[in-house]
């Protein structure tokens, strides 16, 4: 059964405090998408390339691996990549979001990655991960889960592609942290309470010097 799964509880939940300003790297969608593989196989009638073995894609920011990925372009100049994994492994997205140390992690059995309309699919054992820096902050799994660049939204879908030992119904799974402000720059810091001094007036400059006694 299909969930409406970040619409309805996402957006609450992995946006406490804040409504996800921050969206993907924009910058990505111009930048070259360069490639390594073992082998290649280039049609350029189609404008089509499969890349196999150990391949990873870069673009940008983008980092796609996997052990078979099918890249082809439209006449406009937009890109489509498929990853597929090797058996009994998971092929692999990354990507930084805009503005902020953060990243967007995925894996799955197969992705489907589409520059026109800024999309990922992770298909089959799907995870997406979230992370600050170096720290993970989110985690969901499902069988398919779509994530949009555009919104940094994402739908999940539970199901029997999703079962495994340790989750033998295929629902969706998250781990959610919550969004915590940091305080504003530049605030006033408070002074430090301490014992006050009391000033007395006086009629002269500088040091004040002693009376004789008459």
């Amino acid at each position: 059964m299909k969930r409406s799964f970040f619409p309805l509880f996402l957006v609450v939940a992995l946006a406490l405090g804040t409504a996800l300003p921050a969206a993907a790297e924009k910058a990505d969608r111009d930048k070259p998408m360069n490639a390594e593989a073992d082998t290649l196989r280039y049609d350029d009638l189609k404008q089509s390339s499969v890349f196999t073995g150990n391949v990873v894609i870069t673009k940008g920011t983008t980092i796609i691996r996997g052990q078979q990925v099918d890249v082809s372009q439209d006449p406009e100049g937009y890109q489509q990549a498929v990853a597929i994994a090797a058996p009994g492994k998971l092929a692999y997205y990354r990507k930084k979001r805009d503005n902020v140390d953060e990243y967007i992690e995925g894996e799955g059995e197969r992705i489907e990655y589409d520059s026109r309309a800024d999309t990922v699919k992770f298909i089959r054992h799907a995870v997406v991960r979230r992370y600050k820096g170096s720290t993970l902050a989110d985690e969901t799994t499902g069988a398919l889960i779509v994530y949009d660049n555009n919104t940094d939204v994402f739908s999940v879908d539970g199901g029997a592609q999703n079962r495994t030992a340790a989750n033998p119904t295929g629902r969706v799974r998250a781990m959610l942290s919550p969004r915590i402000d940091p305080p504003p720059t530049g605030s006033a810091v408070p002074p430090v309470a301490g014992p006050s001094t009391k000033l007395r007036p006086s009629t002269t400059l500088g040091a004040e010097v002693p009376q004789k006694a008459p």
